[in-house]
């Protein structure tokens, strides 16, 4: 079970890159991302889930990570987030999706991107 924690904690890094990557180079796509969640009943539960996953996965090998108490504090508020929005009803979570995509501007979005970068380094440190 470590292993494929150790392993999902990877690939949740690497995403980290990719998604710093669209919002550096294509902010209006990463935009049009945002607003989608919560859109539809498949979007919402797929995405509430897949953010659960890597979560329990960093809350689960935080002992063998090298930052034990940030696996474990990040890792807990992501799952507990996660659960909390299972039953936030969906139009309430693609509201305010629509208007963080609304107020975010694709130049905000590239401003940032290099806060994923760093995010994912982050994480892709800690497990190696």
């Amino acid at each position: 079970m470590l292993l494929v924690s150790k392993y999902t904690i990877i690939f949740f890094g690497l995403f980290f890159f990719f998604a710093g990557g669209v919002m550096l180079f294509n902010p209006t796509k990463f935009r049009n991302w945002v607003s989608m969640a919560g859109s539809t009943n498949f979007i919402n539960y797929t995405e509430i889930t897949l953010r659960l996953i890597p979560a329990a996965a960093m809350f689960y090998y935080a002992e063998e990570s090298k930052f034990t108490l940030v696996f474990k504090i990040f890792g807990g508020f992501m799952m507990i987030t996660s659960l909390v929005l299972y039953f936030v009803p969906r139009r309430y979570h693609h509201q305010l999706s629509v208007k963080f995509a609304n107020f975010l501007k694709p130049l905000y979005f590239q401003l940032i991107s290099p806060l994923a970068f760093l995010i994912g380094l982050f994480i892709l440190y800690s497990v190696m």
